[in-house]
């Protein structure tokens, strides 16, 4: 038998792209878009800093976000120093400054990071969530079924988002105001009673997720059903079905893990619009309670205060804004070229 004369050896890195898993070519894809790695560093020390932000303030690094400091000027410079301590304590300097109540502006930002992930994170499970179950309902069965469902989706896709998330938000403050008085408690029922108190005690969080979570899905079940719709034809599918396998079988065994990719490019690339959605809501008055620390409610501070005359009102509230949304949009962009088959090896 004949052996070929210019047969090349093959490489240990060549062997090892060879036997590599996907998840692990996925990462090595990854790694090569510097923007991306940045982002995702970026973004673990965010979600790091908000989940330890009560241990820094427990050892005093960090100042009660609504903690008034009296006897300050009237928003001071940065660098400024509490003189309302007791005797012997140190005292507390403002490292980013303080705005017109003397709270400290860098412990705002820190807790208000909560905020922004917390909408940013509930917003995207909701969207994945329900897009991908409404999406493969409708792309799999197909039929009447596609045909209701999807009807369904293009009417509330034609409806103004943003602006019906204000109307929403306008109507669930109102419907708090009423819960206030005892002559219109009959009127919104124990049921709205109810729902009020645990948005109070979420801090306003609770009608923002519903407000937004009404429509956040709709762009991810169109996105699924498509894939499905592609993907249910193929032949492992046929092969799975001639064999008998049940229908919720193929829908999560088969069809979903090779669809799963560009879905979760989709849902990270939207978390900087859930967090941006917040922002604005709570720069117009309609997002989080009143003295929650919020990045759009620092904003809103920062422009009724004349942020032109106090320009650190608005530096670190609408820094961190930008970096976080600016680090969601990399990360994005990344995980698409990294999860996408057609630029593996380039």
């Amino acid at each position: 038998m004949a052996v070929a004369q210019n047969a090349r050896p093959v490489s240990l890195a060549e062997a090892e792209d060879k036997v590599r898993t996907p998840l692990a070519d996925t990462w090595a894809q990854f790694k090569r878009n510097r923007a991306a790695v940045l982002s995702l560093i970026f973004v673990i020390g965010l979600f790091l800093m908000a989940l330890t932000a009560p241990l820094w303030r427990s050892v005093g690094f960090l100042e009660d976000p609504l903690k008034q400091h009296r006897g300050l000027p009237k928003y001071p410079a940065p660098m400024t120093c509490a003189i309302d301590n007791p005797p012997g304590q140190p005292q507390w300097c403002f490292v980013a400054g303080a705005d017109g109540l003397g709270r400290d502006i860098m412990s705002r930002v820190v807790f208000g990071s909560q905020i922004s992930l917390i909408v940013g994170v509930v917003g995207t499970i909701v969207s994945f969530t329900v897009g991908i179950i409404y999406g493969l309902i409708s792309g799999y069965y197909g039929g009447w079924v596609d045909n209701l469902m999807m009807r369904i989706v293009d009417f509330l896709y034609g409806l103004p988002g943003l602006v019906l998330i204000i109307l929403l938000q306008v109507f669930f403050k109102a419907l708090a105001a009423y819960s206030d008085d005892p002559s219109y408690r009959g009127v919104i029922g124990p049921i709205g009673v109810f729902v009020v108190d645990i948005n109070r005690r979420m801090g306003g969080l609770f009608f923002l997720f519903i407000a937004i979570g009404l429509l956040s899905w709709i762009g991810e079940a169109r996105l699924t059903r498509g894939q499905v719709l592609s993907m249910k034809e193929k032949e492992f599918i046929e092969a799975a079905r001639s064999i008998g396998a049940r229908n919720r079988r193929i829908i999560f065994v088969h069809v979903l893990p090779n669809i799963i990719g560009p879905l979760i490019v989709v849902a990270a690339l939207s978390v900087p619009g859930y967090i941006f959605t917040e922002a604005a809501l709570s720069a117009l008055g309609l997002g989080v309670s009143p003295g929650v620390p919020s990045w759009g409610a620092m904003i809103s501070e920062a422009r009724d205060a004349g942020f032109q005359y106090v320009p650190h009102l608005i530096v670190a509230p609408g820094g961190a804004l930008s970096l976080t949304v600016l680090a969601f949009t990399f990360l994005g962009d990344g995980l698409r070229d990294a999860l996408d088959p057609r630029l593996r090896g380039t």
